[in-house]
């Protein structure tokens, strides 16, 4: 039986099932629910259900969510997989919204081994990322096999620190495989799915809320009656949990260091071998390895890296004046200096917490002064992302660098590409059909006809 109900086929975007949330993405398309008109705004990382997103969203449903709010651009980013990119893609294809696909982890800088990048609290360690992903690797090569190594070190670290909680807190003892992965589509939990289900495993073992709050009242540092309120609030209290059992200080955390996650060398060669854009993460600039962001720059080019990645909210939405003062100021140096060093800046919003924006503000009174340095940005990923996926030419590939050598002139050509209206599925099997050089001649082209 057919469903015609739009909220109902928006639920079902995030079925666990490919073929129900493809069915109800051209079922919501078919229907012709009018867009929003295109904000200018754009947000370039967002989470899925692949890894963690706090609405328990699917690639279909984020695609879904960013047209009809009407963004210029949007990129699926989630952890160590890219079990997202070919439903991403083709949801843009289907939908008329430009897109990426970026992939975050976390690596070692033995460079920086005393210094804290961006992971609080843990020297060397920083998150990073790759940017514009078009195909995932076969599993048979050497990127396949990188790949698949993200995965089962995750899956190594998450089991591991199963066993110290449950070692502390057998009442509330849980199972990787029984407990955990049923709350993933395709198996690749993170820490924030391992809490979700200590917090389920709780409810279960303390059905009575007195007796719950009492069991949680010495762990999150609160009184029984604070935990009993703080527990209505999902979201927050997942947190709290998080930070009790799983966090810096929590009682299943272990300092990492350097065999803990991979060097972050060969976690920039392997996104290069995929033809996408190795990307500096920035937290937001109040870190010892942050603090002279011209220097951490340079180390992370100098490594490989082609871009940098903001989440600009990070730095303008903070209640203390001192504070926000002194982060927005933060804010404005990291800009500044990719902007001197040509680096396409990505930015978004995470969507891993909820009460977060669907995107961040373009035309407001802090982020509108950046408006054209993040709205380049996108069109670079957008651009890369096209050339790359039809016509051969990724943005650090041969034919980029022989023809434009100097980064402002390569910028200007990818984002031009990214500035052409949406790619529809009828002119995404035109650039396949005419192949990789005559594609190339034709988005460059269009790309001139529309700068015009």
């Amino acid at each position: 039986m057919a469903i015609h109900d739009p909220a109902l086929l928006e639920k079902r975007l995030s079925d666990f099932s490919p073929r129900v949330r493809r069915d109800s993405l051209e079922a919501l398309d078919a229907a012709g629910a009018a867009p929003a008109v295109e904000s200018g705004n754009v947000n370039l990382h967002c989470h899925s259900f692949f890894s963690y997103n706090a609405e328990g969203w699917s690639p279909s449903r984020i695609a879904w969510s960013c047209r009809q709010q009407g963004l210029y651009a949007a990129a699926l980013c989630d952890f160590d997989v890219l079990d997202g990119l070919d439903e991403f893609l083709d949801a843009g294809l289907l939908l008329g919204l430009r897109t990426a696909v970026h992939l975050e982890t976390r690596a070692f800088v033995q460079a920086q081994a005393q210094v804290e990048i961006n992971s609080p609290g843990e020297p060397g360690v920083t998150y990073i990322m790759g940017s514009g992903f078009t195909a995932k690797p076969a599993a048979d090569t050497p990127q396949g096999r990188q790949l698949a190594a993200f995965r089962e070190a995750a899956r190594v670290r998450n089991e591991a620190l199963i066993a110290r909680i449950n070692a502390s807190l057998p009442a509330i003892a849980i199972q990787y495989a029984h407990d955990v992965l049923p709350l993933t589509p395709l198996s690749v939990a993170t820490e924030r799915h391992i809490v979700r289900a200590y917090v389920a495993r709780a409810s279960g073992a303390f059905a009575d809320a007195a007796r719950r709050a009492a069991f949680w009242a010495p762990l999150l540092h609160r009184t029984p009656e604070a935990c009993a309120a703080l527990e209505a609030n999902a979201s927050k209290f997942e947190e709290a949990v998080r930070g009790a059992l799983a966090k810096r200080g929590g009682i299943g955390y272990v300092q990492p260091d350097a065999s803990t996650f991979p060097p972050v060398e060969t976690f920039i060669a392997w996104v290069r071998s995929c033809d996408a854009l190795p990307t500096i993460t920035w937290l937001d600039g109040t870190s010892s390895g942050e603090s002279d962001c011209r220097a951490l720059l340079d180390l992370m080019v100098q490594q490989g890296c082609a871009a940098l990645n903001i989440i600009p909210e990070r730095n303008w939405n903070i209640a203390k004046p001192d504070e926000r003062a002194l982060k927005t100021a933060k804010l404005d140096e990291i800009v500044r200096a990719a902007a001197a060093r040509h680096l396409p800046v990505n930015i978004g919003t995470e969507m891993n917490r909820q009460g977060l924006p669907p995107a961040d503000d373009l035309n407001g009174p802090v982020l509108g002064q950046y408006r054209e340095t993040f709205l380049l940005g996108a069109q670079v990923m957008i651009g890369h992302t096209v050339l790359a996926r039809y016509a051969g030419a990724p943005y650090l590939g041969a034919r980029a660098l022989a023809e434009f050598p100097q980064l402002a002139a390569r910028n200007r050509f990818y984002a031009a590409v990214g500035a052409l209206p949406p790619l529809l599925r009828e002119m995404a099997d035109q650039l396949l059909d005419a192949g990789p050089t005559r594609a190339f001649a034709m988005l460059a082209d269009a790309a001139k006809r529309h700068g015009a």
